[in-house]
C-alpha cells in the first residue's frame, strides 16, 4: 500500500519545478522560430553576395593553381615573413660598384658585351628568367673582390651561368662544359671552367640564395591585384636592360622590380600606384626614361629580338616605338598641402606693440606679437622686417615630399656603341691585354 502522503509532497514538489503550462485559449499551436544567430558570429549574406564571394574565391584559387604549374609557389600565410627574408637577404648578397670601378684591366663599357652574350646563351638554352639575374649577381660579386683580367672575363661569365643553372633550372636544361667550351670557340679548355667554377664559389662563400629582380616582380604581380601579360611582359623587358649599365649596379633588386612596373604600368595606360613609389624607385625609372628616350637605337639587339616574339607580348617592339614616337614617362604633381594663413605686413587691427619688441618677440619660435595701425605720426609705424619664413608671402608653394634630383647619368658611366662592338670583338680582345700593348 502507497503512502499517500508521500506521494502528494512530491508531486506538490515537482509542480513547483515544473509548473504546468497553460493552454492557449486559440487551440493547440506550433511556434515556428528562426534560427538565431550567435551574438558574436558572422552577418547574414545575401544569395547574391555569398554567391560572388565563392565565385572570387575560386578563381582566386584557380589562379593559385595555374601559378604553381608554373613553377611559382605562392603561399599567402607567409607572404610578409618571405618578404622580410627576401629583404634581409639582397642586403646580404649585394655588389660594391666602387670595388669593380678599381679593376685594372676592366672597364664599364665592356659589360654591355658581355651581358649580350650571357643573354644570348641563355635564350638558347630557355633557362629559367631568375637564372640570368643570378649569373650576373655572381659576376658582379666575384669582381668586386677579386682581380680579374680581360682574358678571363668571359670564362667568369659562363661559369657564373654554369653555377645559376645548377642552383634555378632544371637538370636536363643545365649546359654541359663541353656546350660552353664550344660556345666560347675552344678559347678554354674544359678544365679551365670547373677550377673557375670552384673559385667563384669559395669567392662568393657559397651563397647563392640572391632574391632576383625577377622572383620580386612575381611577388608583386602574383599580389591581391593580379597584373595582365602584357604589363609583366614589358617589366621583364626593362629589367633586363638594367643588367647593362653601372647605374643600375648600386640599386637593389626589389628597387628595380618596382620601377620596371611602374613604368610598365604606365607605358601600357594603366593607373599608376603612388603609395607604393618609393624616392629610390622613381630615381630608377628616370634612369629608364632618360636612356630609353635619348639611346633607344644602341640597345642590344639581342634582347630587342628576344622580346619582340608574341610570346613575350611584343614588349620590345611596343617599348621602342613608343619613345621612337617622343614619349617619356610623366611625373603626376603631388597634390597640394595645406598652406599656414599669411600674415600681412600691417595689421590694420591689432593692438600696439610694445617698445621693448626684441628679435625673439619676432622668430619662428613664437607668434610675433601684432602691430598697431599705420599712422604718419606713429613713430612705430611702418612693415617691420623679421626672419618670419612661414608667414612670408610667397607666389608659390611647392611640396618637397619624394622630391628626386633629375639629372642625365655621368659621361662616363655611358656605354659606347657596343652593337658595334659585338661578339667577334670579345673574342679578339681574349688575345690582346692593354698591360702588352703598354709595354709594346
Amino acid at each position: 500500500m502507497k503512502d499517500v502522503s508521500t506521494a502528494s509532497h512530491r508531486h506538490s514538489r515537482n509542480s513547483l519545478i515544473y509548473p504546468k503550462k497553460r493552454p492557449s485559449p486559440h487551440g493547440v499551436s506550433k511556434s515556428h522560430k528562426s534560427p538565431v544567430l550567435p551574438p558574436n558570429g558572422p552577418a547574414r549574406r545575401t544569395p547574391r553576395s555569398a554567391k560572388a564571394a565563392i565565385l572570387q574565391q575560386r578563381q582566386r584559387e584557380a589562379q593559385i593553381m595555374a601559378l604553381r604549374r608554373e613553377g611559382v609557389l605562392l603561399e599567402e600565410e607567409y607572404r610578409e615573413e618571405i618578404k622580410y627574408y627576401m629583404h634581409d637577404m639582397e642586403r646580404y648578397t649585394m655588389c660594391s660598384a666602387q670595388s669593380m670601378d678599381q679593376q685594372p684591366e676592366i672597364r664599364w663599357h665592356m659589360r654591355p658585351c658581355l651581358v649580350d652574350f650571357l643573354v644570348e646563351i641563355h635564350f638558347t638554352f630557355r633557362l629559367r628568367p631568375e637564372t640570368l639575374y643570378l649569373t650576373l649577381n655572381i659576376v658582379d660579386r666575384y669582381v668586386s673582390r677579386r682581380i680579374v683580367y680581360i682574358k678571363h672575363y668571359q670564362l667568369v661569365g659562363c661559369a657564373a651561368l654554369w653555377i645559376a643553372a645548377k642552383f634555378e633550372d632544371a637538370k636536363e636544361r643545365v649546359p654541359t662544359v663541353q656546350d660552353l667550351a664550344q660556345i666560347c670557340r675552344e678559347t678554354y679548355e674544359e678544365s679551365a671552367f670547373i677550377q673557375m667554377e670552384g673559385h667563384v664559389l669559395s669567392t662568393i662563400q657559397w651563397t647563392l640564395g640572391h632574391p632576383t629582380a625577377e622572383a620580386w616582380l612575381r611577388l608583386m604581380c602574383c599580389g591581391p591585384i593580379m597584373e595582365e601579360p602584357k604589363v609583366q611582359h614589358v617589366a621583364r623587358f626593362l629589367m633586363e636592360i638594367t643588367l647593362f649599365y653601372r647605374e643600375f649596379v648600386t640599386y637593389p633588386p626589389s628597387t628595380i622590380a618596382l620601377a620596371a612596373l611602374t613604368l610598365a604600368r604606365f607605358l601600357c595606360g594603366k593607373p599608376r600606384r603612388v603609395w607604393e613609389e618609393t624616392e629610390e624607385c622613381l630615381e630608377v625609372v628616370e634612369y629608364l626614361d632618360v636612356r630609353l628616350a635619348k639611346h633607344v637605337n644602341d640597345l642590344s639587339e639581342t634582347l630587342v629580338k628576344k622580346y619582340s616574339y608574341a610570346f613575350y607580348s611584343k614588349a620590345a617592339t611596343f617599348v621602342v616605338q613608343y619613345y621612337l614616337q617622343g614619349g617619356r614617362f610623366i611625373h603626376h604633381s603631388l597634390p597640394s598641402l595645406p598652406v599656414t594663413p599669411k600674415r600681412t605686413s600691417a595689421s590694420t587691427v591689432s593692438t600696439p606693440m610694445s617698445c621693448s619688441t626684441s628679435v625673439s618677440d619676432l622668430s619662428d619660435d613664437m607668434p610675433v606679437t601684432p602691430t598697431t595701425p599705420s599712422f604718419s605720426s606713429d613713430p612705430f609705424s611702418g612693415s617691420y622686417s623679421s626672419d618670419d619664413k612661414e608667414n612670408m608671402s610667397s607666389s608659390s608653394f611647392e611640396p618637397v615630399l619624394n622630391k628626386h634630383r633629375v639629372e642625365s647619368p655621368p659621361d662616363q658611366f655611358l656605354p659606347h656603341d657596343f652593337v658595334a662592338f659585338g661578339r667577334p670583338a670579345l673574342h679578339n680582345i681574349n688575345n690582346v691585354s692593354p698591360r702588352a700593348a703598354l709595354v709594346s
